[in-house]
């Protein structure tokens, strides 16, 4: 299994702004910071905002802040946000599905319950988990 970019970079954007509570950052720092495009960061902030994990700011002092407290920002619904929309494998693309074994293979059953079991432990976990006492982390992501 990987990762998308798109969640890579979610999370990224996330710990973030966590890292710097309490501050609105700019997406240049966020894409300096984490290494990646600002355009493709562009997209992942405008979806982080639209389902309330970020708050965005216009204008010429304007930037993004976490939406929530870090701890009400479960992994699994940040990972759920950006992985649901692309299926695990063909047997789960519904109409989509061509796999010539779909009616007697039983791996769908044996995937879904891995799965199950990813989101699960990623639901135990919050933005806070991974930063709050991570001094290494914050001085990578600390904006001066």
């Amino acid at each position: 299994m990987r990762l998308t970019t798109r969640t890579n970079l979610a999370m990224r954007t996330l710990m973030f702004c966590a890292a710097n509570p309490n501050r609105i950052v700019r997406k240049h720092e966020v894409a300096e910071t984490c290494n990646a495009s600002e355009n493709h960061l562009a997209q992942v902030i405008h979806l982080l905002a639209q389902k309330g994990f970020l708050k965005t700011v216009r204008g010429r002092a304007g930037g993004l802040m976490l939406g929530r407290n870090p701890e009400d920002i479960r992994v699994g619904d940040v990972f759920r946000t950006f992985e649901a929309v692309l299926p695990f494998a063909e047997c789960f693309a519904g109409e989509e599905n061509n796999c010539p074994l779909a009616g007697a293979c039983r791996l769908k059953c044996v995937l879904a319950e891995a799965l199950d079991a990813f989101y699960a432990r990623l639901d135990q976990a919050s933005i806070a988990d991974l930063t709050c006492g991570n001094s290494e982390l914050e001085t990578l992501l600390k904006v001066a």
